[in-house]
Formats: structure tokens, sequence, C-alpha cells
């Protein structure tokens, strides 16, 4: 499994590589529906932005993140990671992602989710792609499961989140053999999309 920094491109975004001039739109980006409140993850504020980026940019074995860029407006609509990444297990976990209030409930999440489930499993031949969230996060849980993951489980007292609130987490997964149905249903879902996608 060789994961390297590489451009997927879909329908309706990019998903590029970060790079240092990506500071302002990423700001930007997070302050449209100010992410840093989401109670269920530990996205970045403002003043943390840039100490931010500079973590996205540097090399990692076990994460590749990615820039998300709506194609049709250019501009860049947050951001999200391949993490966890299991060289010996051919695994990996997609995650951290966020996203400005503008492009939620659009095609956005579901083509980048798409994007990089296709690479995972058709390019970089993995057997199995894990999304986890805040087990509370029930908006979050439901759009997973209507990406065709399963539930793994439940782990307990899994992040101490920055209200102090020990996070339990939920898991899910697609795994290799599964992929084929999974990658229909997301495509149904994209042409869905068309004829409210903003």
């Amino acid at each position: 499994m060789k994961v390297k920094p590489i451009t997927l491109e879909g329908k309706y975004v990019l998903l590029c590589p970060p790079s240092i001039n990506d500071l302002d739109g990423l700001s930007s980006a997070a302050q449209d529906g100010e992410i840093w409140n989401n109670p269920y993850a530990l996205f970045p504020s403002i003043g943390e932005m840039s100490e931010y980026l500079q973590d996205l940019l540097k090399d990692s074995k076990t994460i590749l993140p990615f820039i998300i860029i709506h194609k049709q407006s250019n501009k860049i609509a947050g951001t999200t990671r391949y993490l966890n990444i299991d060289y010996d297990n051919y695994r990996l976990e997609i995650g951290h992602t966020w996203i400005a209030k503008s492009y939620r409930r659009t095609a956005v999440n579901t083509e980048s989710k798409f994007l990089m489930l296709q690479h995972a499993f058709e390019k970089l031949n993995c057997i199995a792609v894990e999304i986890r969230t805040d087990a509370l996060n029930e908006v979050s849980r439901k759009a997973i499961e209507r990406l065709g993951a399963k539930q793994d489980g439940i782990l307990r007292n899994h992040k101490i989140m920055r209200n102090v609130r020990i996070r339990d987490t939920a898991p899910y997964s697609v795994i290799q053999s599964e992929w084929p149905s999974v990658k229909e249903k997301i495509l149904q879902r994209i042409v869905n999309h068309d004829n409210n996608y903003k």
C-alpha cells in the first residue's frame, strides 16, 4: 500500500494536498459556521488556524490530509484526511472532516467521502476503511450510515473534549467486499443531490 499526496477530482469537488497558501481560505471556511463551536469534535478556531495548517503540511506516514475545494466557486469548503494508516493491514480511517456551513447538506461531503473511499479501495487496495464520530452526534452517525458504513461498536471513554466531557466514539467501517454496493449507493446519492445543489 503506497499512500502519497494526490489530487482527487469529482464533479463538485477537488481534494488537494494542503499548501502554505491555504491559510486565508481555510480561515474563511472555518468562520462560515464557526466550526470550532462544534461540541462533538476538536476543530480549529481562527487563532489556531496557522498552527493547524502547519500540522497539515508536516510529513507523516500515518496521516494524509486534503483541502476540499468547491469547483464551481473555486473556494475552500473545508478539509479532511486519511489517518491511522495501517500499511501492514491495508486499513485506514477517513476523518477530521469539517466543512463550511454554506456547503453542508450539499454534495460536497458525500462526494468527498466517495472519492476517498474509491481511492482507498480501488487504488490503495484497502481491506477496510473506518469512519469515526462522537457517539452523541446523531446527525453525523446517520450521515455515515447513509453512506453504507456499518457500526463496529463503541470506543468507551475515548477522548477528552474541550469542555472536559469524556467522549465515547462510534466507529463505523466499510470492508472491501461491501465496496461495490456502497459505491453504487453513494453514486446514487450524488445524482440525487443534483436537483438541490447550491
